[in-house]
């Protein structure tokens, strides 16, 4: 039997997986397990594969939930004397300016387990104090006594010259104990950045390794490739050493995922739209993936390269309740997938979920493909009791949950597009998740965006991108350069950092003429404070300029330019999965794909609407809302206001008559 090709996503609600079996691509989804989450990718894999072989490229959230939820190894960190403390003074940022308390994220590492070593590297590189043998020694017995699992080392400039980070970690060998080192991890400038970063990778250390260890274990994997923060993927082995590079590895697939559709398609311009169980993610693609070096998880920085990803906790689980005014809202608490919904048979919260239900959305005899059954008439009671409250009727409080999950998700998109110099008019909406079918028209009309794109399967379009992904790894060097100087002599700086690249590629197993290289800028005007990434050629001045009057409004070219960090980004090909067209088909959906007729409630009305399966859609195909598709992964609401249509590809297609963008179910139900 061939091996079989998974791509595996785990989310906080459902783990999902993407395999080819035979001449068809096939999805299977099944409920996390959130306190063992190695046990759903395990189970998912011998439902599949039974005893046979299988090779895994997974997104994995272990050490993303270890550091929302603070349940990281126990971690010291090793520094120059007197700078034990950066990590708890930070930064002076306040997110809230109006907050007369400010509380700052607890540090990762108490006072107690921050320890100081008294050498020193100036700001050239050189060596001004060095490290004696009984400061070695002495540390060494520090950290045995200290009941540290895992250990951060960070010294100041450390990128320029890491020999001490070198020599304390040699020292610390016999204690078996993993360390990360700082010039490994984030070889920048700001002390405080590199260090967050290398505690980041020290605290999920253990955790992500152990369940790297438990999968690889397994009789069944014979490779295991991990998807990374800036969309590409890694060895197990690898990700094992930098899970930090690992926290936004889901979100990244399905950015990658609807990128490669997307241009297949013939759409570049996407506003990404991954509404889960738990949360939803929206992107902004401009022709090429939104990479940055400054995402924001838990309340700390993390400046290693990422895709730039802006989440928000709504999604299909997010809970509807009344807050200390008496309005409603939802989220950003979720049921998750224990004890989830109420229409799964467990919860006792209202969720958006169970809001479609509810509201005919949502066909309970057609959720997952039948194998778990929704229970509507404990939805309805527990509706009932809210509506009570609130003194309206119970599809009018199902409406509004819908429309403040909407306006959340609203934001959000805003934020990546308005906020920074797009306009949502130019893009499409390419939605998935398991819930973005159900409000992507309705997202979209609040935009103004013209259309929406639902690739097929899009509630496993994350597991989908890990396939497509290529193998990845970003390098950077801080090299401050304020004097003016040439495209020729930026080229030789680079050169170390293509050494590097090329052969941290080639052991992950690429051939050398599979290996591209990416180079990059992070450039500023003198006297700023923060820095644009900018592609490298000979134009990289113009286009700093250009990127600085995009994203702020001015430009002043005849500024003095520094460039701050040279970054490349090491891509290995991989060979990625071909997808058939779809059979040509009418201008009408076949009988065969026409299921029922049954009442769907569209701003408070109950309207007959045809429920089509989406499997027996073909290319060519139009449909006039309301309808509602169905597939496994997910289900998809065509609103009245929208009309469908199906490409070659199986992608389904929604265009999107405009509305005044107005919400009168929030303005109802929290009204005073």
């Amino acid at each position: 039997m061939a091996m079989i090709l998974l791509g595996i996503d785990t989310g906080g609600t459902f783990t999902d997986f993407i395999y080819r079996d035979q001449s068809a691509w096939k999805v299977y989804k099944t409920l996390s397990t959130p306190q063992a989450p190695a046990q759903a990718v395990l189970k998912g894999i011998r439902h599949i594969a039974g005893t046979g072989a299988v090779q895994v490229v997974h997104g994995s959230t272990v050490a993303t939930n270890a550091l929302l939820e603070r349940k990281g190894a126990p971690t010291a960190l090793i520094t120059n004397s007197g700078f034990e403390d950066v990590l708890e003074i930070g930064r002076q940022n306040r997110e809230e300016l109006y907050r007369f308390v400010n509380q700052k994220p607890r540090p990762l590492v108490p006072r107690n387990m921050r320890f100081g070593i008294p050498c020193r590297v100036d700001a050239r590189g050189a060596v001004s104090r060095n490290l004696s043998r009984s400061d070695l020694e002495n540390i060494a017995q520090v950290m045995a006594q200290s009941g540290a699992q895992s250990i951060a080392v960070c010294f100041l400039y450390s990128f320029l010259n890491p020999r001490h980070e070198t020599l304390v970690k040699k020292a610390l060998t016999d204690l078996s104990l993993p360390v990360s080192l700082s010039h490994d991890i984030l070889p920048e400038f700001r002390e405080f950045e590199r260090t967050v970063a290398t505690v980041c990778n020290a605290y999920v250390l253990p955790k992500m390794k152990s369940y790297l260890d438990e999968l690889s274990g397994d009789e069944n994997i014979q490779a295991l490739r991990i998807m990374q923060s800036n969309g590409g993927s890694i060895s197990a082995r690898t990700a094992g050493q930098e899970p930090v590079r690992t926290i936004l590895s889901g979100p990244a697939g399905g950015v990658v995922g609807a990128f490669e559709l997307g241009k297949q398609a013939g759409f570049e311009k996407l506003i990404t739209f991954d509404m889960g169980g738990t949360s939803t993610d929206v992107a902004l693609v401009d022709g090429k993936l939104p990479l940055t070096t400054e995402a924001l998880i838990a309340g700390l920085p993390l400046n290693v390269s990422t895709i730039h990803i802006h989440t928000v906790g709504a999604g299909g689980g997010s809970i509807a309740e009344l807050d200390s005014g008496g309005s409603l809202k939802v989220g950003p608490e979720s049921a998750g997938a224990d004890p989830g919904p109420i229409c799964y048979g467990k919860g006792e919260k209202i969720t958006v979920t169970d809001a479609n239900l509810l509201l005919g959305r949502l066909l309970p005899d057609h959720f997952l493909g039948g194998d778990i059954r929704l229970d509507r008439q404990q939805v309805l009671t527990a509706f009932q009791t809210l509506s009570k409250r609130l003194g309206i009727p119970e599809l009018e409080l199902a409406e509004g949950v819908l429309a403040v999950a909407n306006a959340g998700m609203e934001r959000a998109v805003r934020v990546i597009s308005v906020e920074r110099g797009f306009d949502p008019g130019e893009f499409t909406l390419f939605s998935f998740g398991g819930a973005g079918g159900m409000h992507a028209a309705d997202l979209a009309r609040l935009l103004g965006i013209p259309r929406v794109l639902v690739p097929k399967h899009p509630g496993i379009l994350s597991a989908m991108g890990m396939l497509l992904s290529d193998i990845i790894k970003d390098f950077s060097l801080t090299i401050m350069s304020r004097e003016k100087t040439t495209p020729r002599h930026i080229r030789s700086l680079f050169r170390q950092l293509e050494r590097q690249g090329r052969a941290s590629i080639s052991r992950e197993g690429v051939r050398p003429e599979d290996i591209i290289l990416e180079h990059y800028l992070d450039m500023r005007y003198q006297g700023q404070s923060f820095e644009l990434m900018v592609p490298f050629d000979d134009k990289y001045q113009t286009r700093f300029h250009d990127l600085h009057e995009k994203t702020y409004g001015f430009a002043d070219r005849n500024r003095a330019v520094e460039i701050v960090n040279i970054r490349l980004r090491a891509r290995g090909r991989t060979e990625a999965p071909n997808f058939e067209a779809l059979p040509p088909g009418g201008a009408t959906p076949p009988e065969a794909a026409i299921i029922d007729r049954r009442p769907v409630c569209f701003e408070g009305k109950w309207r007959p609407s045809l429920v089509l399966d989406r499997e027996k859609l073909m290319a060519g195909n139009s449909f006039q809302g309301p309808a509602v598709l169905i597939e496994y992964s997910s289900t998809l609401v065509v609103p009245p206001f929208a009309k469908g249509r199906v490409d070659s590809l199986g992608n389904v297609i929604l265009d999107i008559l405009k509305k005044e963008n107005h919400n009168p179910q929030i303005s109802r139900i929290n009204a005073d």
